[in-house]
């Protein structure tokens, strides 16, 4: 059969800022023989995320994921329909999900990397499946259950850096539904601003390139900081943790800021930065979504239930096309969306 298929072009580099030549869209011949076991899927969305800019490297710095190859289609979560089946585990027209997904249109997967997904979990919302009902909600709600250590009606002021991305977006308002009493915002617009308190709920909300953030943190968090769940690192994590009470917790999702740098994961801090640690017990432990994947179903139907019931709002920015996959991806990384980046393949 033939396809049409993303491939890395070339490497940005380790220090490099990643631009559209790095991908290259090409169609192929791909052999339409099925062994037992494998599946036929036809690809309907795909998602674009921070980590994707590790796999552009020779070397991801991580051992749980490989880099992508130079002239091999990129890949990453995805949504599909089943068009041919030879694992009995799934019929013609089931909707799967792969965390290994091929950018391109149609792909022969083993079966035992797919999982079937229901629709109506998420009212018919198949994308979600990618983000706030899948990995990216996983990332938030465990991330704050294992590593935020929140207690209900404890008053616990919690802040989120890269608030207005897919995984910030959904944590800020989880911490709400975890027991949190007050949740702010960080992210780097005033529009951004506006839309964490009027859509997500958000008690307030920082604009980091316009606004000082050492003295908005004093106003907007007079209790302190128990809880930092963290997207970004660098001068703004920096910020935060100066502000943080004793004993408090930051969750390390991630540190976008960082990932065009050839530095260890997660990176260094500042010695003044390690010091208030230190001094004040603070708890930096990196999280990785990964090493609880036997909460994942209690947790996915957590997540469903508060998205069917209008607790959890959720924001998508879709593309459509899969020639524009790349460019959606770069658009990402530049923080330009609000929600989650979603590419729609086909119907």
């Amino acid at each position: 059969m033939i396809i049409q298929r993303v491939v890395l072009n070339s490497r940005p580099g380790i220090n490099g800022v990643p631009v559209a030549e790095n991908f290259r869209m090409e169609e192929a011949n791909q052999l339409d023989k099925m062994s037992e076991g494998q599946v036929k899927v036809r690809t309907l969305y795909l998602s674009v995320d921070p980590y994707m800019r590790c796999l552009m490297n020779e070397d991801t710095g991580a051992d749980y994921i490989q880099p992508w190859k130079l002239s091999e289609v990129a890949s990453g979560g995805g949504i599909g329909t089943v068009e041919e089946s030879r694992d009995a585990g799934f019929s013609i027209g089931d909707f799967v999900t792969s965390f290994h997904w091929p950018w391109q249109t149609k792909a022969i997967l083993d079966g035992k990397q797919l999982e079937k997904i229901n629709p109506q979990l998420v009212d018919g919302h198949l994308s979600y499946f990618l983000g706030a009902a899948g990995l990216t909600g996983l990332t938030a709600l465990l991330g704050i259950r294992e590593k935020g250590h929140v207690t209900p009606g404890a008053n616990q002021t919690m802040v989120v850096s890269g608030a207005a991305g897919a995984c910030g977006s959904l944590a800020g308002q989880i911490g709400f539904l975890e027991g949190c009493s007050r949740v702010v915002g960080i992210c780097g617009t005033n529009e951004k601003c506006s839309i964490l308190v009027s859509e997500m709920g958000f008690d307030a909300a920082i604009n980091y390139k316009e606004e000082d953030m050492v003295q908005r943190l004093r106003v907007l968090c007079p209790d302190g900081v128990d809880v930092y769940f963290d997207n970004v690192g660098g001068a703004i994590s920096d910020a935060v943790i100066g502000h943080m009470n004793p004993n408090s917790h930051i969750i390390l999702c991630g540190q976008i800021s960082e990932y065009n740098k050839d530095m260890p994961y997660p990176p260094p801090l500042p010695p003044a930065i390690e010091e208030i640690m230190k001094a004040r017990n603070i708890t930096r432990e990196r999280f990785l979504v990964l090493n609880y994947m036997d909460k994942y179903p209690a947790s996915t139907m957590q997540l469903c239930q508060w998205i069917k019931e209008g607790k959890l709002k959720v924001r998508e920015t879709v593309v459509k096309g899969l020639e524009n996959t790349g460019a959606a991806f770069l658009s990402m990384m530049s923080g330009g969306n609000i929600g989650k980046q979603i590419v729609h393949v086909s119907e």
